[in-house]
């Protein structure tokens, strides 16, 4: 009951004018020379004011529930055209995974084809925590999601996760027909924890001589050794992502023993890169404290010869990917992150 009332009421806010919204919370947040959004800003007013904790700041069975309902809270119903679910190979056994066809797309001829890893740090989120943001990236993009459900930590550590993006895109690269998907347009994308996954899918698609025309990294983790500014500047602010979950998160996924900068899993720390290497369109938010690795791994792949699109929103927050059903800004970068993946697989 609870969780539907606070449902409600989040719509109804993020529903109300701008100006009404500023005079909810009072004077604008400014850092970095960056201004919050007015309906960010009231969300984690909102969060605050119910308490609901942010990424892994509760014990893992309740946490994994949390992160599921709050991407049902700002993702909504979202339309699509069809789904199916299925399932592909994992790198120990079958994955459950879930395939989103475009209104656009239902009956047509071999259509572009994204392969989506769900983030959550490595350690939660799954298919329904972001069923909404794959049914509103395929709709608008016209671009089929085939989301995928890997193996988490820290019951399964790294390379677990490796393991298992990397066989169901493999897969996924041997079904087409059966997924109706164009061989010549295929793409990996996640975001944060997926976006760190799909950028070591494509590393290995490009070491196998796959077929990949696109990677999509939306606020990829891209670097477990470093601390960059945005963190600093970020972790410790209530923007969502918090050090001491991501201290956590990080430990579940690298536990000790294992190396922090191996080259799939701080692939922002990698001095070189597999020819043809899938261009990539990188997506950061201004308030997040993954914000400065995502962009110096574009650089990075840019150096070595990738060609990348980097997009930053100033006024987002880590987490903003999955508010498709609430506000107007978000949803509105949403749907200018979709339209890129479209043009990119035109």
């Amino acid at each position: 009951m609870r969780t539907i009332v606070e449902t409600l009421v989040l719509r109804g806010v993020m529903a109300l004018p701008e100006r009404l919204q500023r005079l909810l919370v009072g004077r604008p947040i400014r850092v970095d020379g960056q201004q919050l959004g007015t309906e960010i800003q009231l969300m984690m007013r909102l969060q605050k004011l119910t308490r609901q904790p942010g990424l892994a700041m509760l014990p893992l069975v309740p946490g994994r529930d949390l992160v599921v309902a709050q991407g049902r809270m700002v993702g909504g119903r979202q339309a699509i055209g069809a789904l199916r679910d299925l399932e592909v190979d994992g790198a120990d056994g079958p994955l459950g995974a879930r395939l989103y066809i475009p209104t656009t797309r239902v009956g047509a001829d071999p259509v572009p084809t994204l392969m989506f890893v769900h983030g959550g740090g490595h350690g939660m989120g799954d298919l329904d925590s972001h069923d909404a943001a794959c049914r509103h990236l395929a709709e608008h993009s016209g671009v089929q999601v085939l989301a995928i459900d890997y193996r988490l930590a820290p019951e399964h550590p790294f390379p677990a996760a490796v393991e298992d993006c990397f066989a169901a895109y493999q897969w996924m690269v041997k079904n087409t027909d059966a997924l109706n998907a164009d061989p010549e347009r295929l793409a990996v994308g996640g975001d944060s924890a997926g976006g760190n996954l799909a950028a070591a899918t494509a590393i290995q698609a490009a070491e196998h001589g796959l077929p990949l025309a696109v990677q999509l990294l939306v606020y990829p983790v891209t670097d477990f050794v470093n601390r960059s500014r945005s963190r600093e500047l970020f972790d410790g602010g209530g923007y969502y992502l918090e050090r001491p979950g991501m201290d956590l998160l990080h430990d579940w996924y690298l536990p000790g023993g294992v190396d922090d900068r191996h080259g799939l899993a701080s692939v922002g720390l990698r001095t070189d890169f597999p020819p043809d290497l899938a261009p990539a369109l990188v997506v950061t938010a201004g308030f997040d404290p993954l914000r400065d690795e995502g962009e110096a791994y574009a650089r990075l792949l840019e150096e070595h010869g990738v060609q990348v699109q980097l997009t930053r929103y100033p006024s987002m927050i880590h987490g903003f990917f999955n508010v498709v059903g609430v506000g107007r800004e978000a949803r509105g970068h949403n749907e200018e992150i979709a339209a890129s993946l479209r043009a990119a697989l035109a």
